[in-house]
């Protein structure tokens, strides 16, 4: 079993940073690809960028490219650094593990419904 725990969540004013951790415990997620989604009120969850098993590989949402950068270190920590925010990137963040394979450590993944483990989220609040 896997336990993902976000953290690093506030409030901001727009134009400003934030970055995002995802610390997992239990068994090491060195075999999983990774993502971060977000709800916004009001909304459904929605895929933000998600990063392969190797970290080779990335992928993001379009309105977030050039904004927000996904990384991991070691077998237990992801982050998502968040730059020049938004008002409308205002959301409960969420990390989540999908579990790899040795033939899928390049994949990555955006659909809710491919990934395992979740986390409880973190808010994050951009003012205008």
């Amino acid at each position: 079993q896997v336990q993902l725990v976000e953290s690093g969540g506030g409030l901001v004013q727009a134009g400003g940073s934030l970055r995002l951790s995802c610390a997992a415990s239990g068994r090491t997620f060195s075999t999983f690809a990774m993502g971060w989604f977000r709800q916004a009120p009001g909304k459904e969850r929605e895929f933000v960028a998600a990063i392969s098993q190797s970290g080779g590989t990335t992928y993001y949402k379009d309105s977030v490219k050039g904004r927000f950068a996904i990384s991991r270190e070691n077998a237990r920590n992801v982050f998502l650094q968040m730059n020049s925010l938004k008002p409308e990137d205002t959301a409960v963040y969420y990390c989540a593990a999908k579990s790899a394979t040795p033939y899928s450590v390049s994949y990555y993944y955006i659909r809710e419904y491919e990934y395992d483990y979740w986390g409880q989220g973190t808010q994050v609040t951009v003012s205008s």
